[in-house]
């Protein structure tokens, strides 16, 4: 349990007037300060925290729901962070139990890193998958992709939440719809005229990250990747669930290197929904 003083400090819900106080709160634990991703999941998602006495976040986290409003299907918890000088004192512990509290019979998912892992095996997670984050500058090969993709139009969004929708498992329309604005670059991939698949990369840092990668197949999925790479001057990065190994290989023989691996974790349900067949990456490690 947190200490005394620790415990008696209220969680309340943050808002994006916390930003800031969020990416000083990344910066403090060594993370990037990612100040755009925090933007859009403070925006979509719902971020609760401790204020500290001596002013920025004791700690945070942020909560994306998925489904129906006020009733979800699946909520994805990311970004579960706390201050350096008030770690190894139980308050991650104790903020997760209020989120779990808080959310009540909604299925939840998180990565957990392997430093991160123990904690939330003790409060009831369990492991369903992992992702492997790769990281590089994207160097195309000597034949371009057999599939037909291009920047997405403002009449395709429609047509992505569907898809999303059926191999994500759940509606995500809060976040997706926010994809124009919140990504450089959404390019679908076309077959016959019809959108088999469809991709973001969207700025982090130095980086480009890609997600979501969702597609038909792994050949699809390469064309979305080429597609956004040759659009950006950026390295890339992604995190791509493991058992698509055919695309790690690929991404590795054309630049990429593993940076790190992550656990797919899962609560109160015994795997995600959806086809995992189509989904590659993720939108973002902490929103699933």
């Amino acid at each position: 349990m947190p200490t005394p003083s620790l415990a008696a400090l209220p969680i309340r819900r943050l808002t994006p007037r916390d930003l800031t106080a969020c990416a000083d709160l990344s910066e403090d634990r060594g993370w990037p300060r990612e100040e755009h991703k925090w933007g859009l999941l403070l925006a979509a998602g719902k971020g609760y925290g401790i204020d500290d006495p001596d002013g920025g976040l004791v700690t945070a986290c942020v909560v994306t729901e998925y489904g129906s409003p006020g009733r979800p299907d699946l909520a994805a918890i990311g970004m579960v962070l706390v201050a350096e000088r008030h770690s190894r004192q139980g308050v991650g512990r104790h903020l997760m139990r209020h989120v779990i509290t808080k959310m009540a019979t909604t299925p939840l998912t998180l990565h957990a890193t392997p430093h991160g892992r123990p904690l939330y095996e003790e409060l009831g997670f369990k492991v369903t998958g992992r992702a492997e984050m790769v990281r590089g500058h994207f160097t195309p090969g000597d034949r371009s992709p057999a599939i037909t993709t291009r920047p997405a139009a403002a009449e395709d969004v429609t047509t992505i939440l569907r898809l999303d929708e059926e191999v994500f498992g759940t509606d995500r329309t809060p976040v997706i719809t926010r994809l124009p604005a919140f990504a450089d670059l959404l390019h679908v991939a076309v077959e016959n005229g019809r959108i088999i698949g469809y991709a973001a990369a969207w700025p982090n840092m130095d980086t480009h990250v890609v997600g979501p990668l969702i597609a038909r197949d792994t050949e699809a999925a390469k064309a979305l990747i080429t597609s956004l790479a040759a659009h950006s001057d950026r390295p890339l990065r992604t995190d791509i669930d493991v058992r698509h190994d055919e695309l790690l290989t690929w991404v590795k023989n054309r630049g990429l290197t593993s940076v790190a691996f992550n656990a797919v974790m899962t609560y109160g349900v015994p795997d995600l929904p959806g086809d995992w067949t189509r989904r590659f990456a993720p939108l973002t490690v902490a929103a699933g």
